[in-house]
């Protein structure tokens, strides 16, 4: 499944999500608009922890429904996440959304699958015992948190699912913090951390220094419509198109 050593994974989780998005845009042949990323808002409860990157495992979940509860879903859908390679971020659907009866997240959870490899969550529904997620160092993106469990328990895996308006499948490479989730094609992965390095250095190199750089308002002006082409035209020389925020 992992396309990308862990080496590269982890450079790639020093830089946020937006950073990792501008690289992504010049390389890739989706629409860098409306494709990949979250349509709905997020919420990261744990800012603090920075980006995460990991491999999809997928997770279906309805918390009202008593009737859904099989104690032997369990342990096969650990099974399940036990046997994909790490990192792993956990995408879970909650069939209940909007609403929220109840958490998949908590202490218990979080940490039996830290110790299976996986990062942290995304999921639209709601998690718990924030504090002590937190201290087993697993991140989670939610809708929001809440008291109790209900019948949170595992209903479908390794499916495709919806999260926040993106559809996400087993084994897609994901990149997430603050702002969001950024689902990588398997095709994009192989030149992402060189385009998002690139970008960042562009962006420092024309538009950010030119703006800061200057003395008068006519100067700054200048400055940045002088950054503005350079930036442009070092990205179409590097990718052959030039996007981006100039």
């Amino acid at each position: 499944m992992s396309i990308l050593s862990h080496g590269e994974l982890l450079k790639l989780k020093r830089w946020n999500t937006p950073t990792i998005y501008n690289g992504w845009e010049q390389i890739t042949s989706c629409d860098s608009a409306a494709d990949c990323f979250n349509l709905e808002e997020t919420r990261d409860f744990m800012p603090a922890m920075g980006p995460m990157i990991g491999y999809a495992v997928t997770l279906i979940v309805k918390p009202s429904e008593r009737s859904e509860k099989n104690p032997d879903n369990l342990l096969q859908y650990l099974e399940y996440v036990a046997s994909v390679s790490g990192p792993k971020i956990v995408v879970v659907q909650d069939l209940d959304k909007p609403k929220v009866y109840g958490a998949v997240w908590g202490e218990v959870m979080s940490n039996m699958h830290r110790s299976l490899g996986c990062v942290g969550t995304i999921t639209d529904g709601s998690i718990r015992d924030l504090d002590e997620m937190t201290n087993a160092g697993f991140k989670a993106l939610a809708q929001r948190l809440s008291v109790g469990h209900a019948n949170a328990w595992p209903l479908h895996w390794n499916k495709e699912v919806e999260v926040f308006g993106r559809k996400v499948r087993p084994g897609q490479l994901i990149h997430a913090d603050k702002h969001g989730f950024l689902v990588i094609p398997d095709e994009d992965q192989r030149r992402l951390l060189d385009a998002a390095t690139f970008m960042d250095d562009n962006e420092c190199d024309t538009l950010i220094s030119a703006a800061r750089g200057a003395r008068s308002q006519e100067e700054v002006l200048e400055a940045i419509r002088n950054g503005r082409d350079r930036f442009r035209e070092n990205a179409k020389e590097k990718f052959g198109k030039g996007k981006g925020e100039a």
